[in-house]
């Protein structure tokens, strides 16, 4: 992908959602876990041990799958269905927990609250939230703790972490979005130029495979009546197509009139795109066609190291004219170890390319600033 640097930013706010959601489960296991250490009983205290670890641990799952957008949908549904399973099966198991003396369940009936904004549409949510809290209250009734205090702990609690909760979850969706968007805008950037592309090769194309065919069919046509004639139409049929081939060449390898400060746009769109400030400063002046071609190269060259081998929040991009030379200087921060220098495998390719125009190109980097400069002449 070009966008690994974007993708990186994603992954690492991420980790930082789910780790925030993650809080949710100091509701579910640290205040039980009160109620396990006051329970005298062994079996009950097993009993609600098991129901406690596996809310916790059916809660986890719903956490990452809520912030885990390429996961399967059927597996998404089904760690939702276990959490619910598994909150039915705690109202026998932990509801006896410390009877009389902690409100137990009250505390794992809050977190489950808080689940909802993950789970639930708004109105579906508020009517579960009432259900349990209705079960809150049975369980108080049959535990022995106040229900007043149980319906504070489910209710209140619940309510607050169900608001953290619903932030949380819409700021991670704004950035999915965000993200989502500059993947499209670059797709639309790269889609755009391959249409530009091909409206080159059609133009170079359509008019000269339009005369072939039809000096192909006027030499078959006269192929008995006029020997000659014939062979001079098969001759200009195979000088046309002769020529058609070399402009074709031209234009797959570059060597053909390349609007600089088209490219210089596009690459500057597609940066942006994918979250880079990205500066271009156009050159004074046109630039020769052939030096053009060359710097073109360059500019491709370098627009993918800045997306794939960095983590650039801004790049400049600048050509300047002086002394018979033209140069074009890229510089991006967010340099990463192992990314390109003047020994890797693309820039050796362009440095032999440029020394063949009487050109050259260097790299430095100087500290976490990568900048990539490429000299042509004007008589290249």
């Amino acid at each position: 992908m070009t966008v690994d640097g974007a993708d990186r930013r994603l992954r690492r706010a991420r980790q930082l959602t789910l780790a925030s959601l993650a809080t949710n489960l100091w509701t579910s296991l640290l205040l039980p876990a009160i109620g396990l250490a006051r329970e005298p009983d062994p079996v009950q205290l097993a009993l609600g041990a098991a129901g406690v670890v596996a809310f916790a641990a059916a809660q986890t799952a719903v956490l990452y799958s809520a912030v885990t957008p390429w996961l399967a949908e059927r597996r998404r549904r089904r760690f939702q269905a276990v959490l619910a399973v598994v909150a039915v099966l705690t109202v026998p198991l932990v509801g006896p927990v410390a009877a009389g003396t902690w409100p137990t369940w009250a505390w794992l009936g809050a977190s489950l609250v808080g689940m909802f904004p993950l789970l639930l549409r708004p109105v579906t949510a508020a009517a579960a939230t009432v259900g349990v809290l209705a079960v809150s209250v049975v369980v108080a009734g049959w535990a022995g703790v106040a229900v007043r205090d149980s319906l504070l702990i489910t209710g209140g609690v619940g309510v607050a972490v169900a608001g953290v909760t619903w932030l949380q979850v819409w700021f991670w969706d704004l950035l999915v979005e965000a993200r989502q968007g500059q993947a499209a805008r670059a797709r639309l950037a790269a889609a755009e130029e391959r249409l530009r592309f091909a409206r080159d090769v059609h133009d170079l194309l359509g008019h000269d495979l339009t005369v072939i065919a039809l000096k192909a069919e006027l030499a078959a046509r006269l192929a008995p009546v006029d020997v000659g004639r014939a062979g001079r139409e098969a001759a200009e049929v195979q000088r046309l197509a002769g020529s058609a081939l070399h402009r074709v060449r031209e234009a797959v390898h570059g060597y053909r009139a390349v609007d600089l400060a088209e490219q210089l746009t596009a690459v500057g769109e597609v940066l942006r795109s994918c979250g880079v400030r990205c500066t271009v400063a156009q050159p004074d002046g046109e630039v020769p066609p052939p030096v053009a071609a060359e710097l073109a190269a360059v500019l491709r060259e370098a627009g993918t190291n800045v997306l794939r081998h960095s983590r650039a929040g801004w790049c400049r991009i600048e050509i300047t004219r002086e002394n018979g030379m033209v140069t074009m200087t890229v510089s991006n921060d967010g340099a990463v170890d192992g990314g390109p220098d003047e020994h890797s495998g693309g820039l050796r390719g362009l440095a032999d390319r440029l020394a063949a125009a009487g050109g050259a190109v260097h790299a430095r980097r100087e500290d976490s600033v990568f900048t990539l400069v490429a000299s042509v002449p004007v008589a290249a």
